[in-house]
């Protein structure tokens, strides 16, 4: 008679997972698992931590998550990051809580280099990447309005996305908004963290009053480097992808640029701009959120722009009501003296 061993059962003939051996769990259950459920898991038990904490299972969950990583700096500069891609996933995953920035301005040490990872999405496919190397380190960079170019003016980027407009425009920016989605990953090399500043759904799509093409906004609200009731009190990180093409046609990426803007809608410069994103890469707070999240918080910020406008055109009024109540008080007693005299 042939003898045959069966696993151990427990509580009506269930398998526990102990059974089970670690390459064929990893292989065949947490390799399917996403970023967050895997994460998730690892805090069930401290044998699914150990389980769970193996690189190659981020490495493949980064990789696929944001193709840009499979550059070659990229990969190298993560292997360094304390917990590899993990950590790195656990930076750049999750939205940046808004938070006041706890950072000595006066003597922080800003960044001498960043990089930023971009991945472009229509309809949860990549339509474009991008790595981006940036020096930061010079006066002139320093003191220019910061600005982060992807495209030569004079470039343009194929997609297979098809171009619509004409009588089914409305209905066409509508589509892009619900269905293009973007990454922005800030990494800095020398502190071996990373930001994702992106909403990663649009939060405004737009034409161009001049040259018709469809300007995609993203942005990112943060908490500024100066106190409540200032300019920079908030901060917005806005990226904007410029799409053109003919009607019928394939859509082309035109411009994919990074600015920052305080609430008077002033560009931030090289420096002020460093101290923001160093302050939110630092912070070490992240969150979860809705898909649209980042557009309400776009649009408190752009009512917080409009209520500020509206505050200091009442404030220039009434200043210049003083100056010509003052100044016609000084004509009037001028020539009072004059002619009574």
């Amino acid at each position: 008679m042939n003898s045959t061993t069966s696993l151990p059962l427990h509580q009506g003939g269930i398998t526990p997972i102990s059974a089970l051996h670690p390459d064929i769990f990893q292989s065949h259950i947490l390799a399917l698992l996403d970023g967050p459920s895997l994460a998730s898991l690892a805090c069930v038990s401290s044998q699914l931590h150990a389980l769970s904490t193996h690189d190659i299972l981020w490495f493949n969950i980064c990789s696929s998550t944001w193709p840009s990583l499979n550059h070659p700096r990229l990969q190298q500069i993560i292997s360094t990051f304390p917990s590899g891609h993990r950590s790195f996933f656990s930076d750049s995953f999750p939205f940046p809580d808004l938070q006041p920035l706890k950072l000595d301005v006066n003597s922080c040490t800003l960044p001498t280099e960043l990089i930023f990872a971009v991945d472009v999405y229509y309809q949860n496919q990549i339509i474009y990447s991008k790595v981006e190397e940036l020096d930061t380190s010079s006066s002139w960079f320093l003191c220019s309005p910061f600005r982060v170019d992807l495209l030569d003016p004079k470039d343009s980027a194929s997609t297979p996305v098809r171009y619509l407009g004409g009588s089914q425009d409305e209905a066409w920016l509508k589509h892009l908004e619900e269905n293009l989605s973007l990454s922005w990953i800030v990494i800095n090399p020398t502190r071996k963290k990373a930001v994702n500043v992106s909403s990663r759904r649009a939060v405004s799509v737009q034409r161009h009053w001049l040259t018709g093409d469809v300007q995609v906004r993203f942005g990112t609200v943060t908490a500024g480097d100066e106190g409540r009731g200032s300019s920079r009190e908030l901060v917005e990180c806005g990226v904007v992808i410029t799409c053109c093409g003919k009607e019928g046609g394939e859509m082309h990426v035109r411009e994919v640029c990074m600015v920052m803007e305080d609430m008077e809608g002033k560009g931030l410069n090289g420096k002020d701009s460093l101290v923001i994103l160093e302050g939110v890469i630092e912070q070490g707070r992240r969150k979860g959120g809705e898909g649209n999240e980042g557009k309400v918080k776009f649009e408190e910020f752009q009512e917080r722009k409009r209520e500020r406008k509206e505050e200091n055109q009442r404030k220039e009024r009434v200043l210049d009501l003083v100056c010509i109540t003052v100044g016609v008080v000084g004509f009037v007693s001028f020539w009072s003296a004059i002619l009574f005299k």
